[in-house]
């Protein structure tokens, strides 16, 4: 049936089906409602807008969903894009779909592909609504579901938008509530907007597999199946090829081409109860070879979505391989709908399918880890990481189940036990043989975790963990390890900075700039201003805010440079940082202004063959003002005070640091840019030999890098 025909007579049948105690009068009132709230609304396509929220609800109805779900769905857009309410939904609908209509619209206002710290405020606030009432994501992911496949008549920047957000957030999402298929569709429609090339490709190559091969999924289905009836198994069987884009991933990860790939058939084998899975699987293997480390049960061991399945994978003679999956009718209805199977119907009544979760339980275990995330950074890492997990299960030693995802490494393993267990590891043991902790555990394995008093996370740990739980808490760790270090070094800063502007960094200015700064302490004020978070001027400025370095005889900055045109501005390019004194000149950009150039800068070979933007220009004579930005590249012992004693160094020379990172940290040596502001080429000359005299600093440099000029402009 063309969704765009959908009548309420249609709509009701579609639900009747499967409920035939639905309230139809319901139905029939909420697409009667839903036509006149949009009436003279149309899509991209051109399509009456009505088409889209009864193509969603049909969508619904082949979950088997409840009555309210499916009005939500004729509804959902209503009191975004219409004039309904809030109250009228309420006083027509109920108060359990007005919450359902409302909680889908916050959904929609979310922008999930925006910068990451906004990103991860909105991914809270979708677990939010999650935990409230799952099935506000069901009609959201229909509502997407049907978009992506009417996605044509849209721009084509929104279809890359689109189909990236659904890539990255709905697709994953569904696959953890457990509906495989949305998961599969999604994928795929977003495959086709975002690499139509590679999805060609992978249907060109099926096309001539089949030319070569005939029907293989008929000739393996049928063989099953006689397989099975000698068995005296009673037991449907079905074959089809893997998606489009599920094959692509298959060849970017293991980087092989579709020639060599094996398993891109899969297989559902549909018995009558649990023992009969299992005389399956020994029926399948006793005919076919059984593929090494590919053996997965998810019957004795249960996802979290309440997914279970056998899984394996066997090759005949030919060297195909193929992926089995052995489950009851029960079981295959939760793979079908996931966490949705708690609110399926059959003949009237919710069907109790014992194997279907309770949604509630099941957001609280996920948002539980989630929310106890600190940072934004932390938190949307770790939703990303749950919402793809493809887990394994592990056992401790006293035979306990560990869930972990996929490409886990015993680090993981040991913070999942306790946060203490993981912090004090120093080895482990994978089936009682010892194992580098960087080992990737797999299923039905049985860890040992090694542990000594006074250990303490390492760096390098956060390369090898890939749980969120486990990265949190080795950088929670390693940031309290480092905070006295950087409290101290943040303290000379601060003195250099206030001391620039003839001030004292008393605790009293620091508690003070804390305050403005909206930080906990001055102590929280030192640590960022020590770890690079913060810069000594915007310290000095939070206190001082019109304080600003003496000009006297300054040449004033935005006459610094001779040889413009009247009107014209100039920003000194990041890649050679040109500094007063030295040879310059200017290249042209339309809208831009000019961009300064050293005369010896390798960015400039760019424009060798464009003469018409370049000009000849030179500094303004006299003194200039501290305020030109350098960046100096230090190697220097990894000591006690040493970068104290060097950014002391660094005030004295009448400078300022208004920017460090550490590039590389070794137990003996540091390396590390220090952005420093200079009056001119020959304030630089003199702070260079008086660093070189520090003993603790091996090597320093001018660093320049010409591959900056495209990050943009750091303004002098």
């Amino acid at each position: 049936m063309n969704t765009a025909d959908i009548t309420a007579d249609d709509l009701i049948a579609l639900v009747r089906a499967y409920n035939p105690k639905t309230n139809e009068n319901q139905i029939r009132l909420a697409y009667e409602y839903g036509q006149q709230m949009h009436e003279g609304q149309f899509r991209h396509s051109g399509e009456p807008y009505f088409t889209h929220p009864v193509s969603v609800a049909a969508i619904l109805t082949e979950q088997q969903l409840d009555d309210a779900t499916i009005i939500t769905a004729l509804l959902h857009d209503t009191i975004e894009d219409t004039k309904a309410s809030y109250s009228s939904v309420d006083e027509k609908f109920g108060h359990d779909v007005a919450e359902l209509v409302d909680g889908v619209t916050k959904l929609t206002n979310l922008q999930l592909n925006s910068n990451e710290t906004k990103q991860a405020e909105n991914f809270r606030k979708l677990f939010m609504a999650m935990s409230k009432d799952l099935r506000v994501i069901l009609v959201k992911l229909a509502d997407r579901l049907h978009n992506m496949r009417t996605i044509k008549s849209m721009r084509p920047d929104k279809q890359i938008q689109k189909a990236r957000e659904t890539m990255d957030i709905y697709a994953p999402l569904a696959g953890r509530m457990g509906m495989q298929w949305m998961r599969e569709e999604l994928e795929d429609l977003a495959f086709r907007v975002l690499n139509p090339e590679g999805r060609q490709s992978i249907i060109r190559r099926f096309i001539t597999l089949q030319r070569e091969t005939g029907d293989v999924i008929q000739r393996i289905t049928g063989d099953m199946r006689h397989e099975l009836e000698k068995a005296g198994i009673e037991a449907e069987v079905f074959g089809r090829a893997k998606k489009p884009y599920s094959i692509w991933r298959k060849m970017q990860e293991k980087q092989q081409s579709f020639s060599r790939l094996s398993d891109i058939y899969g297989f559902r084998v549909i018995t009558t109860s649990e023992d009969e899975c299992y005389r399956a699987l020994g029926t399948i293997h006793r005919r076919w070879r059984a593929v090494p480390g590919r053996f997965k049960d998810y019957i004795s061991q249960p996802k979290t979505n309440g997914y279970r399945s056998i899984h394996t994978t066997v090759s005949g003679r030919d060297g195909k391989r193929v992926e089995v999956q052995i489950r009851t009718r029960q079981m295959h209805d939760v793979a079908e709908s996931g966490v949705a199977a708690h609110w399926s119907y059959r003949d009237g009544v919710r069907s109790r399918n014992p194997f279907a979760v309770d949604p509630v339980k099941w957001v609280a275990q996920l948002t539980e880890q989630l929310d106890s995330e600190e940072d934004h950074e932390d938190f949307l890492e770790a939703v990303k990481l749950e919402m793809y997990a493809d887990q394994v299960f592990c056992f401790t030693p006293k035979g306990e189940v560990v869930k972990l995802p996929r490409g886990a490494t015993p680090i993981d393993f040991a913070y999942a036990i306790h946060t203490r267990i993981g912090s004090a590891c120093v080895g482990a043991k994978i089936d009682g043989m010892r194992v580098p902790l960087w080992t990737r555990v797999k299923n039905g394995q049985s860890i040992e975790i090694i542990t000594a008093q006074g250990q303490t996370p390492q760096a390098t740990w956060l390369d090898i963990a890939t749980t969120g739980k486990a990265k949190t808490a080795i950088r929670r760790s390693l940031r309290e390890l480092d905070r006295a270090r950087f409290v101290s070094l943040g303290r000379e800063l601060a003195r250099s900075a206030f001391e620039q502007m003839n001030k004292s960094a008393t605790e009293k200015v620091l508690r003070t700039a804390a305050r403005n700064l909206r930080l906990s302490s001055a102590e929280e004020l030192l640590a960022q201003l020590g770890s690079a978070e913060l810069t000594g001027q915007e310290v000095v400025q939070a206190v001082y805010p019109n304080l600003r370095p003496k000009p006297g005889e300054h040449v004033d900055r935005k006459r610094a440079v001779v040889g413009l045109e009247a009107g014209q501005s100039f920003d000194r390019s990041p890649c050679c940082q040109a500094l007063p004194g030295e040879r310059i000149v200017g290249i042209t950009f339309r809208g831009q202004g000019v961009k300064i150039h050293t005369i010896d800068c390798e960015r400039l070979s760019h424009y060798e063959d464009q003469p018409e933007r370049w000009l000849d220009l030179r500094w303004h004579d006299g003194p200039h003002p501290a305020i030109y930005g350098a960046t100096l590249d230090l190697t220097i012992g990894n000591g006690a005070g040493v970068l104290g004693r060097i950014c002391t160094l660094i005030g004295q020379s009448s400078a300022n640091i208004a920017d460090l990172e550490f590039l590389d940290r070794k137990p003996d040596f540091y390396r590390l840019l220090i952005y420093v502001e200079l009056r001119d080429i020959a304030h630089l000359h003199s702070l260079i030999p008086m660093l070189e005299a520090e003993s603790e600093v091996a090597e320093i440099s001018r660093y320049r890098n010409p591959d900056l000029f495209k990050a943009g402009t750091k303004d002098a």
